[in-house]
């Protein structure tokens, strides 16, 4: 894995090492071969299942009887896909305390019920709580709040909000568009491509993105030659392909984070200007699956992303725990308390500290190999994807953006 060139020493690397090793959640090690747990990903993603909602989620519950205090925040009771993912999340923290945690580590497990305004007063509850970490929230007003707080005693958070960037102790759990984009990127250079073009839906989030695309790009050898800004307020997507061709010509490879807009425009829009000829190749993101991959305008495209129906060792075990398929959000749920009981099973209660999370050489957790980075954003190896006839093929098993 490139950016991972050495080991870490010490108690860093015993916690890697501590990290659900029977059940194949091991460091990554520099120099390392291992590939991403599962099988070969099949050419689409399975369908998501869940738990179902029986009235209200018990809020305040607790697990375990550890000497390590840890909270995690979840929408239990919040309506639609956002309680689902909670309740999924809670069931896979449970099934990890029962593997590792229950001697380790107490839980408590508190319900935001998706509320902006509850998720910020529990978060800062939980902050003042004793707690040595905290998982979740999910909700981006209260995680944007706790990334602007101070205080050296602040215990470290595992948000768990939807493309969430990271901020300095409030960690990026989730897969983002920066590092998908960033990834992607990583993989076509990787295969000689040199010269880049990155177009980014207008808004905050493109910078953090272009940053990403370019550090992933420098591993190789490779450049990002431009960033554009797309959207209404930009001129769209016409205007957005004119100022690209005016001012560069001959690229090897395009890509684009188009945010919470559809790709499909865009992508129509250089080909009708005939920039995605001459082997010129299109590079997505996991954002585009919010639109469908169908569009007969994004065959070709390559997205680095995860394989929900690929979450290793814990599948089985969950499926006859509860009785429902699991998938990425259940792999989220499981990882981040089986990375709290490595840590409490390593280094107890003081190696809760951004030199132990900020370990450079990663963990391996059921998505795969992930890291932290020192301004909170997340890092991953994923599978990386053809769109083929409306469904992503699987033609790596593993690249990484670092």
């Amino acid at each position: 894995m490139r950016g991972a060139r050495h080991s870490v020493p010490g108690a860093a690397a015993l916690v890697a090492a501590a990290l659900l090793l029977p059940l194949g959640l091991v460091a990554c090690q520099s120099g390392s071969n291992e590939e991403l747990l599962g099988t070969a990903a099949t050419e689409s993603t399975a369908p998501e299942t869940g738990p179902a909602s029986s009235g209200p989620a018990k809020s305040g519950e607790t697990m375990g009887k550890g000497p390590v205090k840890i909270s995690m925040l979840l929408p239990l009771s919040a309506s639609g896909a956002a309680g689902e993912r909670g309740r999924k999340m809670r069931d896979a923290a449970a099934l990890a305390m029962t593997d590792l945690g229950n001697d380790l580590l107490t839980l408590s497990v508190e319900d935001t019920a998706g509320d902006e305004a509850r998720a910020r007063t529990l978060t800062t509850g939980a902050l003042a709580s004793g707690s040595k970490l905290v998982i979740g929230p999910s909700e981006q007003g209260a995680v944007r709040q706790l990334a602007g707080l101070s205080g050296s005693n602040r215990p470290l958070v595992l948000a768990l909000a939807d493309n969430y960037a990271g901020a300095p102790g409030v960690y990026s759990v989730r897969l983002n568009e920066a590092d998908s984009a960033a990834a992607g990127a990583a993989a076509i250079a990787a295969k000689g491509a040199r010269k880049f073009v990155l177009f980014t839906a207008e808004g905050d989030a493109g910078k953090s993105i272009e940053k990403r695309v370019a550090n992933s790009l420098s591993i190789y050898g490779a450049t990002l030659a431009m960033s554009l800004p797309f959207g209404p307020s930009t001129g769209g997507s016409d205007k957005a392909v004119g100022d690209m061709m005016a001012l560069i010509s001959d690229p090897q490879a395009i890509v684009i984070a188009s945010g919470s807009a559809n790709p499909a425009p865009l992508v129509s829009a250089l080909k009708a200007r005939g920039l995605l000829a001459n082997n010129v190749t299109l590079i997505g993101s996991n954002r585009w699956l919010e639109h469908g991959i169908g569009d007969p305008a994004l065959q070709g495209a390559y997205i680095a992303t995860l394989d929900s129906a690929e979450i290793g060792p814990i599948a089985e075990r969950f499926r006859k725990a509860y009785s429902y398929e699991p998938d990425v959000n259940v792999a989220y749920g499981y990882d981040t308390v089986a990375l709290a009981a490595g840590i409490a099973s390593a280094l107890g209660p003081k190696g809760f500290t951004k030199k132990v999370l900020e370990n450079p050489t990663g963990f391996r957790g059921s998505t795969g190999v992930f890291r932290f980075r020192e301004d909170g954003a997340g890092e991953r190896a994923m599978p990386f994807y053809r769109v083929d006839k409306g469904k992503l093929k699987q033609v790596e098993k593993s690249t990484s953006g670092f």
